[in-house]
């Protein structure tokens, strides 16, 4: 009798065993599957953002717009995106990440809508305004719930499938919005009214896939009093964190280039206006900073540094040969090698001011970085906007290129100043 019971204890404590394996095999599943969709989310989102961007010939054509209203219009998006970081980039630390992910995709579908509605320039304003907000609070959130659903499906494992997917759907994503949209403007009817129907249906669904997607933060039952996300530009190592500052400012004036006039210059200055090659070479563009940031994991932030700096120096100066010389192969080269150069750039100025940064104070450390690199995003891009309206665009891109080959040269002469990074 006493062995009988005795097996029968073993045999629950090893049923319960099985199902409580099985149980976390099973968790572990959803949260593999949920890293999956919340991929897709991520890259639809950031595509959306950038599916304007070969069309901006169109709408000068269409409604006259010049090209510093084209810039206007993507300054716009780039507003919206800090007010949003500022104000709801940290969020979904408190109340969730799909609190955050699903509303905020929303507000993308509602851009697509309002792109649907009219070609206004008061609705293309407010349309990417509100592109904006959306992708503010995407980026931040995503990249965390991406890793937080990494490490439920893989506990332990390298972080290495998390950094890459990250980065592909983010600034990977970049580039395939305007692939798509190039394609669809060049070769479907109605190219400024397809791509965000297609886009619609995307959006539509991401925020489906979020939905079914496991939560990886506890709602709080007692909740902080909201504040907006601290920003700090003091860091103790001044000469640092104005390097990794002017790294950023050069980095995202090479990509607010892409997304907003360069389609204009390959449509009229290189004598090329097909929208889906304007949409293949900011793909190229977005694709080769994508992939040179996920191939230099390895290196230290040092001398992914110094590969930036010299690669983003020597692609802005093929592109503006390219530019002078009208030739279309000699700026495309440029514009990759810039993009492997800005990306790089970028990466390490994240690591260093990560590094510099005290923990409690990294998070305002990182936003004051971002702050600084919308500014890079933006204020180049009206500025040449401004300029070519009194001067041609060979020149204009000639003064953009010196300015930034000078701050470029900053950045090196700071570097030096401090000591080696890792």
């Amino acid at each position: 009798m006493t062995q009988s019971i005795s097996e029968a204890r073993e045999h629950r404590a090893a049923s319960s065993g099985t199902r409580g394996a099985a149980g976390r095999r099973a968790g572990a599943r959803r949260h593999g599957v949920g890293f999956s969709l919340v991929a897709f989310a991520f890259l639809t989102a950031m595509a959306f953002s950038t599916v304007p961007t070969p069309l901006y010939p169109l709408y000068m054509a269409k409604d006259g717009f010049s090209t510093f209203v084209v810039t206007l219009v993507f300054a716009a998006y780039a507003v919206g995106v800090v007010i949003s970081l500022v104000l709801a980039g940290h969020v979904s630390d408190r109340v969730g990440r799909k609190k955050i992910l699903v509303p905020a995709i929303g507000l993308e579908l509602i851009a697509a809508v309002l792109f649907l509605t009219s070609t206004s320039l008061p609705v293309l304003l407010v349309a990417r305004v509100v592109t904006g907000l959306g992708v503010g609070m995407v980026t931040a959130t995503a990249t965390a719930h991406l890793h937080e659903l990494h490490a439920a499906h893989r506990p332990g494992a390298s972080t290495q499938r998390f950094e890459l997917v990250s980065t592909a759907a983010n600034i990977g994503g970049l580039g395939v919005g305007p692939l798509v949209s190039g394609v669809l403007a060049q070769w479907v009817s109605g190219p400024l009214r397809t791509p965000y129907l297609v886009f619609a249906v995307l959006l539509t669904a991401a925020m489906a896939a979020v939905a079914l997607t496991p939560e990886t933060v506890e709602e709080q039952l007692v909740r902080p009093a909201y504040r907006p996300q601290r920003i700090s530009l003091d860091h103790g190592d001044r000469a640092g964190f104005t390097a990794a500052a002017a790294a950023s400012f050069a980095s995202f004036a090479v990509f607010g280039l892409f997304t907003s006039v360069a389609p204009g210059f390959v449509a009229g200055s290189l004598h090329h206006p097909s929208r889906a090659l304007a949409g293949l070479i900011v793909f190229a563009v977005f694709g080769a900073a994508a992939a040179a940031q996920s191939l230099t994991t390895r290196l230290g932030t040092a001398a992914r540094r110094g590969l930036g700096l010299a690669a983003q120096a020597v692609g802005v100066a093929a592109l503006v040969t390219g530019m002078r010389t009208a030739d279309l192969t000699t700026f495309l080269v440029g514009g990759i090698v810039a993009g492997v150069g800005a990306g790089v750039l970028f990466k390490a100025s994240l690591g260093s001011v990560a590094a510099l940064a005290a923990p409690a104070k990294r998070s305002e450390a990182l936003a004051g970085l971002f702050l600084i690199a919308y500014l890079g995003l933006t204020a180049p891009v009206v500025g040449i906007g401004l300029a070519a309206r009194s001067f041609p665009v060979t020149t204009v891109m000639t003064w953009f290129a010196g300015v930034l080959l000078v701050l470029l040269g900053a950045v090196a002469a700071l570097s030096r100043r401090r000591p080696a990074d890792a």
